[in-house]
């Protein structure tokens, strides 16, 4: 884990509201299939998906989102697909329910929204990405995300048309890896589209109560036509029971 110093954030924009935040820890890199599997056997837990016996998967040659059955985190793309040789890729197919009780095992939690963006931009502020103004800076790619026509062209100019194994690209300015793009993060907090507007200015935590939680960071799906999700500050969410081939978690503590 990195320790993140605490300071002073303008959350979302620049015209944000203000946070004050106490030095925390977070996960260097997002949650790997590898330590997602020490928990389930460790503990023989079963996720939302597996109970359910589906879940909801993009399908690349259609560009359109489908309910999978047997899809899960050890089959991300439906029962076909399994994640030998993704060891090292950032788990899926786990909802915000499956990564606390993850995090719980661990003697870890997830951290706030706050939390996170503080730790996303790395020392930078009021930037559009966690690494500066320019999506490319002298033509690289800094994140896993979408390139070419939506929904059904990625050209995968960045080496990848899905998931990248963790530590793909470079670390940010607090050497995390992977906060923007390759897969959506689950946050603690619930969600409100006014959620800044109401939060305290010091530690916050979000609402008290909702019916979604906070999902952060894009995915490799973002992309100008859809989500834009890869800017720092976008927020999306989803109920706390739902899972997708686009979304894990890091932890925090």
């Amino acid at each position: 884990m990195v320790r993140i110093p605490g300071g002073r954030l303008r959350m979302g924009t620049s015209d944000g509201f203000p946070y004050e935040g106490p030095v925390h820890e977070v996960e260097v890199a997002p949650l790997s299939n590898a330590e997602f599997e020490r928990f389930a056997e460790a503990t023989h837990y079963r996720t939302d998906s597996e109970r359910y016996g589906w879940t909801a998967v993009f399908d690349h040659p259609a560009g359109e989102w489908r309910k999978v059955d047997g899809a899960d985190w050890r089959h991300p793309e439906g029962p076909d697909s399994g994640i030998s040789g993704r060891m090292n890729d950032p788990v899926v197919q786990v909802s915000w329910n499956d990564a606390a009780a993850y995090a719980r095992w661990a003697g870890k939690r997830l951290p706030t929204e706050a939390e996170w963006e503080w730790a996303a931009r790395g020392g930078l502020r009021d930037k559009a990405y966690a690494w500066g103004n320019e999506l490319r800076p002298g033509g690289k790619f800094q994140a896993n995300y979408w390139q070419g026509p939506w929904p059904a062209g990625n050209t995968a100019e960045d080496g990848f048309r899905s998931l990248a194994p963790v530590g793909s690209f470079p670390p940010n300015g607090y050497g995390l890896y992977d906060m923007i793009g390759n897969a959506w993060e689950w946050v603690a907090d619930w969600y409100a589209d006014d959620a800044y507007s109401h939060s305290a200015t010091r530690d916050p935590r979000g609402p008290k109560e909702g019916t979604e939680r906070v999902i952060r960071g894009g995915s490799f799906l973002c992309n100008d036509a859809y989500c834009v999700g890869y800017r720092v500050a976008a927020r999306n969410k989803n109920t706390p029971d739902s899972a997708t081939n686009n979304t894990g978690f890091r932890c925090a503590r």
